[in-house]
C-alpha cells in the first residue's frame, strides 16, 4: 500500500507556473459548464414538469453535488496536473489511468468537435457563404489555431481569455434575466400539481448532462495556486453559481412563456428575448449562444492538453514528448497543438449528433471512476492541513456512485455497446504497449 504522506500535496514535480486564482479557476469551470444547453434546456424541461419544473434543478443540484463533493476532494488530495485522470491513477494504478485518459480525451475531443459544428452552424445563419465545405473548414480552423496559439503562449494568457470569455458569455444572460423579470407573470409559475417523484427524477437525470464539464475545468491543478484550498472553493462556487443562472433561466422563461414554453423546443430563450426586446431579440441570444459555445471551447483546449501533458509525463500514453514543457512559456505546447489539432480533424468529418452522444458515454465512465477513487485515496494520501475531505464518512461516495451507476443506465444499446468495445480496445493497446516496454 502506497502512503503519499504530503507528496502530492506540496511537492509538485512539475515545471509549470501557478498561476491560476480561485476566481481564474471558477471562471474556468462556469465557461465550459455553461455551453449549449442552457438556450435550449427551458423548454426540454417545461415540456415534463410543467410549471413545477424548477424542482428539478434543485434535485439535479443535489445530485452534481454528491459527484462534485467527490471530485473536491479527490483534487485537494492530488494536485498534479492531470485532473481527473491523476485521482484515478494514483487510485487505482496504470490501467485504470491508461483507461481514464483516453475516455477523458475522447469524451472532451468528441465534445470539442461537436460545438464547433454548433457554432459554424449558428454563424452560417448570418454568414450563407458558410454552407461550403472549404469556408466552414476556414473558420474552425480559425477557431482551433487561434485558441491554440493562444494558450502556447502562457497559462496567463489562456486562463485571462477564459476570463474575459466567461464574463461576455454571461452577460446576454444576465441581462436576459434582468430584464426578463420585469415581464413575468406570477400566473405562469403556479403549479397546477406537484409532479410524480419517478419523472421529477427522470428529468433531474437529464439535466445532469447540462452540468458536464467541471471535470475538464480541473486538468489545470497543476498551475494552481494553493491548489488543496482553491480547488475545492472553485468548484463549490461554479456548482452553486451555475444553478442559480440555471434557476433563473428556468423561472424566467416560465414567466414569460407560460404554458407554451414546452413548445419552443428549439429556441425557448431566443423566444423569450423576442418578447422582451422585440425583433433583435432572436440575434441578441443567436450570438450570445455562439459567444457561449466559443467560450466553452477556450476552457476546453485550455484545460484538456494538460490531461493529456500529464499521461504522457507518468508514461500512461506514448508519446513522451507530449510531456515537454515549452522552456520560453512554461506550457505543455506539444500537448496543445496535438489536442487542438486533432480536435478540428473531428470538427471536419463528423456532425454534431453523433459526437455529442459519444461524449456523453466517456464522460459517465470517468465520473464512476472519480467517485469510486475517493475509497482507495483515503487510504493512500494523507489527509494534511488545507486538505478537503467530505463529511459523513462513505455515505456522499456510495450515493454518488448510485447517481452516476443509474445514469449509465439510462444511456441507450448503442452508447452502452459504444463504452464497452472502447474497454476491450483499450484494454488490448495498452497490454501490448506493456509487453512492448517491457521487451526493449
Amino acid at each position: 500500500m502506497r502512503k503519499q504522506s504530503y507528496h502530492l500535496i506540496n511537492q509538485p514535480k512539475e515545471d509549470l507556473k501557478r498561476e491560476i486564482t480561485l476566481w481564474g479557476l471558477s471562471a474556468n469551470l462556469v465557461n465550459i459548464m455553461i455551453g449549449a444547453g442552457i438556450f435550449v434546456l427551458p423548454a426540454l424541461v417545461a415540456a415534463k414538469l410543467g410549471t413545477a419544473s424548477i424542482l428539478a434543478y434543485f434535485v439535479c443540484g443535489l445530485l452534481v453535488s454528491l459527484v462534485m463533493l467527490c471530485f473536491a476532494e479527490a483534487g485537494s488530495r492530488v494536485t498534479e496536473t492531470g485532473g481527473p485522470y491523476s485521482y484515478i491513477e494514483e487510485a487505482f494504478g496504470k490501467y485504470a489511468g491508461f483507461l481514464a485518459a483516453n475516455f477523458f480525451l475522447l469524451s472532451a475531443l468528441f465534445s470539442d468537435g461537436a460545438v464547433s459544428n454548433a457554432v459554424v452552424d449558428i454563424l452560417k445563419t448570418f454568414f450563407p457563404i458558410l454552407d461550403q465545405w472549404i469556408y466552414r473548414t476556414l473558420v474552425m480552423f480559425m477557431i482551433f489555431g487561434g485558441l491554440t496559439l493562444i494558450n502556447v503562449l502562457g497559462i496567463k494568457q489562456g486562463i485571462g481569455l477564459v476570463k474575459f470569455i466567461t464574463l461576455v458569455k454571461l452577460i446576454p444572460i444576465l441581462v436576459l434575466i434582468v430584464m426578463g423579470w420585469t415581464e413575468v407573470d406570477p400566473a405562469n409559475l403556479a403549479w397546477e400539481e406537484t409532479p410524480e417523484f419517478s419523472n421529477l427524477l427522470q428529468t433531474s437525470l437529464l439535466l445532469f448532462f447540462a452540468f458536464q464539464g467541471a471535470e475538464s475545468g480541473l486538468t489545470v491543478s497543476g498551475e494552481v495556486k494553493n491548489p488543496s484550498r482553491i480547488i475545492p472553493r472553485a468548484i463549490f462556487v461554479a456548482i452553486f453559481g451555475v444553478l442559480f443562472i440555471y434557476v433563473m433561466i428556468q423561472v424566467v422563461s416560465q414567466g414569460v412563456l407560460g404554458d407554451t414554453l414546452g413548445d419552443y423546443t428549439e429556441s425557448p430563450l431566443a423566444e423569450v428575448a423576442g418578447r422582451i426586446f422585440g425583433p433583435w431579440g432572436f440575434t441578441f441570444l443567436t450570438i450570445a449562444a455562439a459567444i457561449s459555445m466559443f467560450g466553452t471551447m477556450s476552457s476546453e483546449i485550455l484545460s484538456l492538453p494538460r490531461m493529456l501533458y500529464g499521461a504522457a509525463r507518468d508514461n500512461i500514453i506514448p508519446p513522451k514528448s507530449l510531456s515537454k514543457i515549452h522552456p520560453k512559456y512554461k506550457t505543455p505546447y506539444i500537448a496543445i497543438i496535438v489536442y487542438a489539432g486533432t480536435g478540428f480533424i473531428l470538427s471536419i468529418v463528423g456532425n454534431f449528433k453523433y459526437l455529442a452522444v459519444m461524449s456523453s458515454s466517456f464522460i459517465l465512465l470517468l465520473y464512476l471512476g472519480v467517485v469510486l477513487s475517493i475509497f482507495n485515496l483515503r487510504k493512500t494520501t494523507s489527509a494534511g492541513k488545507g486538505v478537503f475531505v467530505i463529511p459523513g464518512g462513505y455515505t456522499v461516495p456510495v450515493a454518488a456512485a448510485v447517481v452516476v451507476i443509474i445514469l449509465l443506465f439510462g444511456l441507450n444499446q448503442n452508447e452502452l455497446l459504444g463504452g464497452l468495445v472502447s474497454i476491450a480496445i483499450l484494454s488490448v493497446v495498452f497490454l501490448l504497449t506493456k509487453k512492448l516496454r517491457s521487451s526493449d
